[in-house]
């Protein structure tokens, strides 16, 4: 008893720290004239960029990202200004290493998407393309045509429960559980890795649904599955509010655990067959990262820059400054150091070496407080001048990334609302 009142005084903790820090640390203004995230780049170093395609044919209600109602004239030309962009991107000398396309679902116009990505490859030389899509657009013609041009395939499922896809409004749009199945089953092998992006933490989810929905992505041989917990925030908060809140978080997080105890773990909820470096969570190998799109974040040099989410608004910056940018958020090394600690600690383990190459100091004499903190609390253990997560410090950290992105919902939530000064 003593140590179930410890744990959630414990986790209510993480909770609020990420919540307050965000809320004191993130302060969104409108960019000036001369601002440019292009001023923030590094030429000697590489980075991952990360490409939004903000159309979707369903929008799911539960999901918090940016997105419109497919329209193949408006996604057509979203194209054609998001090449225009990565050409604009190339000028400034820019190495990239690494390319994530989220969405939206970025398959919803495959051959608008096949043109963006061989200009990347043509631009960038990158070999590591990794891109998301709905189970409506994974066609083995389709995703044939992705050979050589995408390393990673992730497909968003969510669920195999027939149940919960009709509670979450996925049941119409993308079929049964048997027909999702069957699509995985034809398009596994054809790109070189093939992930599934499961929920878990879901309104009226019970171990069993849990227990099958795992069973299930193991038994189609597929090279990754994600398990990411269900996250409230206002932009889903309506859709929530229906249903009687999941209390198993805890309890399904040591499900997955267990279940996938044969698996390689990428980051606290990435679990792969064999021993890829695969990370579904860019921001947590990636310390720096440059954002097309609508809605796109960058984050250099301390600045949070974030991309138009009007289309319209985006284009005519695209053709009048030749960047996108709408607003920033510059934070202070105290505050970028508690990121990189978040965001690194997320992949299971920090070195105290890179730490001290990156901020130019010792994290114990920079975060002591912190440090001493998750110590106090047996979160993390040290080794060789690394730190490692414990089994604890694991679901302390899914609940504090979880928290962060809510957080970063609330910017979205801004400019949907166009509360920025």
């Amino acid at each position: 008893m003593k140590n179930s009142i410890k744990n959630t005084f414990l986790y209510n903790i993480a909770d609020s720290l990420v919540t307050k820090t965000f809320e004191s640390s993130v302060n969104i203004i409108r960019t000036s004239k001369d601002d440019s995230k292009f001023n923030h780049i590094n030429s000697k170093l590489s980075y991952l960029l990360y490409i939004h395609v903000p159309f979707c044919d369903n929008l799911c209600p539960f999901c918090t990202f940016h997105k419109y109602q497919h329209n193949i004239k408006e996604s057509n030309n979203y194209f054609k200004n998001l090449r225009e962009e990565i050409k604009i991107l190339k000028s400034h000398n820019v190495k990239i290493n690494s390319v994530y396309i989220g969405g939206g679902s970025p398959l919803i116009n495959a051959d608008e998407l096949i043109k963006t990505i061989k200009l990347v490859k043509e631009l960038f030389c990158v070999e590591d393309i990794s891109c998301e899509t709905d189970p409506n657009h994974i066609e083995l013609n389709t995703i044939e045509k992705l050979k050589g041009l995408v390393k990673r395939l992730s497909i968003g499922i969510q669920s195999f429960d027939d149940t919960l896809l009709k509670s979450m409004g996925r049941y119409d749009k993308f079929g049964n559980s048997e027909n999702i199945i069957n699509r995985i089953k034809k398009i596994v092998g054809v790109v070189p890795q093939t992930s599934i992006d499961l929920i878990f933490n879901l309104p009226n989810q019970s171990e069993e649904s849990l227990r099958n929905d795992i069973n299930i992505s193991k038994s189609l041989g597929v090279d990754q599955i994600v398990t990411y917990p269900l996250m409230n925030s206002k932009l889903n908060s309506k859709f929530l509010e229906q249903f009687i809140p999941n209390t198993n978080r805890e309890n399904f997080y040591n499900i997955i655990c267990e279940m996938l105890k044969d698996y390689n773990q990428n980051n606290m909820w990435s679990f792969s067959k064999d021993e890829y470096n695969l990370d579904d969570e860019y921001i947590s190998k990636h310390n720096e990262y440059i954002g097309l799109g609508s809605g796109a974040f960058s984050y250099l040099q301390g600045n949070l820059f974030v991309n138009a989410f009007n289309l319209k608004e985006y284009e005519e910056l695209l053709k009048s400054k030749k960047d996108t940018i709408i607003a920033k958020s510059t934070f202070s090394q105290k505050e970028q150091a508690l990121y990189y600690l978040l965001s690194t600690l997320f992949s299971g383990s920090l070195s105290l070496e890179n730490y001290k190459k990156m901020f130019g100091k010792e994290l114990e004499v920079q975060l002591n407080k912190e440090l001493a903190l998750m110590k106090y609390f047996n979160l993390i253990h040290m080794e060789d001048e690394t730190i490692f997560l414990t089994k604890k410090g694991s679901y302390v950290f899914i609940i504090m990334m979880s928290s962060f992105y809510s957080q970063m919902d609330r910017v979205r939530a801004m400019f949907r609302q166009k509360r920025v000064l």
